[in-house]
């Protein structure tokens, strides 16, 4: 049997099934993940793709349950599901279908042709060109509508987008972002495992967080929400040219992304959301986010955000959105081959 990108030659596949299928997962593997770990592989069995989560790729240390790994695959989910209806096909989507594999996280089903999904389409468009921001924004607001359109893309189940307006809330949120990001390089075993993601300039590695993805003076904003050290030091990223950088650095919107639970189908529901979201900023106002899960990865810090901050809700993600300024940043990701496994036997 040849691999997923020839001509399929098992009983009972048709081509295009084959061709959507290869489609949706090359989409799928530009989600958004902690630390780029892509921390995903899929599975695919005839018109099924099984996605499953990366165990080897888990951030040992600061993710020990894999609430994170399940949120990025939950993005990655999202992503699939968006480039299956853009393709023009119904998805069957079966979420954590087998208790007894724990790191199944989804099984989707391609189709019959459908009407064409436009609102897909749309977000499918993109898919590649989203990136995560490590700086500071321009001073240009977020219009009140955009919030709305992108809380009804987010909130679905048990899934809540919630602006942070409170000056102080802001502020007391940005103060333990910059005490956690001190503590985790207190934490020897954290700092390296934040290191082993962020390989030196020159890397070949097609995962990880490189150089190229984050500015090396990244202007200070009011509130600051420090990004994670990923030079160490060394003053490594992508610097400004002669005259850059915002006049006016803006925080941006301060957003927190809560589920009802914290179970792992609430983390993967979370990472759903987070991708539609995401991609629904890109794809209307070119807006971007930054991440800051420093605090939600130390428990003490995040139990006192879900408790003072959240009315009890889990919070799953902090972010900053707005319109990104500086220079363009870049991001690898791996080769399909490297995650792709075909599992359809023979006829």
């Amino acid at each position: 049997m040849e691999s997923m990108g020839g001509r399929p030659t098992t009983a009972g596949v048709p081509e295009d099934v084959s061709r959507d299928v290869r489609e949706a997962v090359e989409a799928a593997v530009w989600a958004p993940s902690v630390h780029n770990t892509q921390p995903w592989r899929f599975a695919v069995r005839g018109a099924r793709i099984s996605l499953r989560a990366d165990a080897d790729r888990r951030l040992g240390v600061a993710d020990p349950e894999g609430r994170e790994m399940l949120i990025s695959c939950g993005a990655a989910l999202a992503t699939l599901r968006i480039a299956v209806g853009a393709l023009g096909r119904e998805a069957g989507v079966r979420e954590l279908p087998d208790p007894d594999r724990p790191h199944l996280m989804a099984d989707v089903e391609l189709g019959a042709r459908a009407l064409d999904d436009e609102h897909a389409q749309r977000l499918s468009e993109a898919v590649r060109r989203r990136r995560t921001h490590r700086g500071a924004f321009k001073h240009a607001e977020v219009r009140p509508s955009m919030l709305a359109v992108l809380r009804l893309e987010a909130e679905q189940g048990d899934v809540r987008l919630v602006q942070v307006v409170e000056e102080h809330t802001r502020q007391a949120l940005a103060g333990l972002t910059q005490a956690a990001e001190h503590l985790l390089h207190l934490d020897t075993r954290l700092a390296g495992e934040e290191a082993r993601w962020a390989p030196a300039p020159g890397s070949r590695r097609a995962d990880g967080v490189h150089e190229a993805a984050y500015p090396g003076d990244a202007p200070h904003t009011e509130p600051y929400f420090p990004a994670r050290d990923f030079a160490r030091g060394h003053g490594w990223g992508v610097r400004e040219g002669p005259g850059g950088g915002p006049d006016e650095p803006s925080t941006g919107l301060v957003l927190m992304l809560t589920t009802r639970g914290d179970t792992p189908l609430d983390w993967l529901r979370a990472g759903q959301a987070l991708q539609r979201m995401l991609l629904r900023a890109a794809a209307e106002e070119d807006l971007a986010a930054a991440f800051h899960t420093q605090a939600l990865e130390i428990p003490e810090l995040r139990e006192f955000i879900r408790t003072r901050f959240c009315n009890g809700r889990y919070p799953q993600m902090l972010l900053r959105l707005g319109v990104p300024e500086g220079p363009e940043l870049a991001t690898v990701r791996r080769p399909i081959n490297e995650v792709i496994v075909d599992e359809t036997g023979p006829a």
